[in-house]
């Protein structure tokens, strides 16, 4: 027996939910057909995905396979949108993947630009982190990509876009915002300093060196921003991203860290749309970023 989508999503409502009745009603099916797809999943896989009767708890290996199950459901559904989009362009569709940061920058103008330029045209904006910014651009799931770095993709032009230095995020009131000389690396790691992704794009020996043991790494922009904000911890970041802290929160210039994040413009060379992609890119590109 093959494993399909439906049993993935069956499987993650009862998981989500704790018990099948609340997943029979969220899936529009009967509690005994839910019961019937556990059990065909448990079967193929010749393991159990729960702990116990109760579906409260999920066993080792259920915590495994509900985190990969809800990747592809998340990917089946938004495939599913993408050939729904698609069919239904008939004036033209553009899709747009960017990192957050600078989707917040470019999005309502690109918006506005292209619905006044093609009417009719559906535009499709996603905001997420490099990585998937760029497995939507190989995976044909968008036309353009904004993100950080360099990265050969086949099939995908490159454009440097602009570059932002990196600074010290942190709190409004804390000590390192206050003093008169700027900070430095050994400054913000010695102030409960919390790593995050794109620290990775500096490449300053002292700082490499410096979080190479850095005890907390948080990914999520917003949680990050969350931290700092509570004074009691510090991150680097793009000065572009400052943009968009809360006023509680404040951005500096570090004297020993000269690097800045290079953000790209990635672009297919074939598209469904081609003219709307090119116009698309060349009005963001037009725009002052950095």
């Amino acid at each position: 027996m093959a494993i399909k989508i439906e049993m993935l999503r069956c499987f993650c409502a009862v998981a989500q939910t704790g018990n099948l009745s609340e997943a029979a009603d969220r899936l529009g099916r009967t509690q005994s057909a839910v019961s019937m797809t556990l059990k065909h999943f448990e079967s193929h896989l010749g393991k159990k995905l729960f702990v116990g009767e109760r579906k409260n708890h999920l066993s080792a290996l259920g915590e495994q396979v509900f985190e990969i199950s809800q990747k592809q459901v998340r990917q089946f559904d938004q495939t599913v949108q993408s050939i729904e989009a698609a069919a239904d362009a008939s004036h033209g569709l553009i899709r747009i993947a960017s990192v957050p940061s600078v989707a917040a920058l470019i999005f309502p103008s690109v918006l506005e630009h292209m619905t006044q330029r093609f009417p009719g045209v559906k535009v499709e904006l996603r905001d997420t982190d490099t990585q998937q910014v760029l497995d939507a651009l190989s995976e044909g799931k968008a036309d353009i990509g904004i993100a950080s770095g360099f990265h050969p993709l086949k099939g995908i032009n490159a454009i440097p876009l602009f570059e932002d230095q990196f600074g010290l995020v942190c709190a409004s009131d804390h000590p390192l915002m206050a003093q008169p000389e700027l900070p430095t690396v050994e400054d913000v790691i010695a102030a409960s300093f919390v790593r995050n992704a794109l620290c990775d794009l500096i490449q300053t020996p002292r700082f490499v060196t410096a979080i190479a043991d850095a005890e907390v790494t948080i990914h999520n922009t917003h949680s990050l921003i969350t931290m700092v904000r509570t004074g009691k911890w510090v991150t680097i970041l793009p000065q572009t991203v400052a943009r968009f802290i809360p006023e509680t929160t404040a951005f500096r210039l570090l004297s020993d860290l000269p690097d800045k994040r290079q953000v790209y413009l990635y672009k297919k060379e074939k598209s469904r749309f081609k003219q709307l992609t090119n116009e698309c890119s060349a009005f963001i590109l037009s725009q002052k970023l950095g």
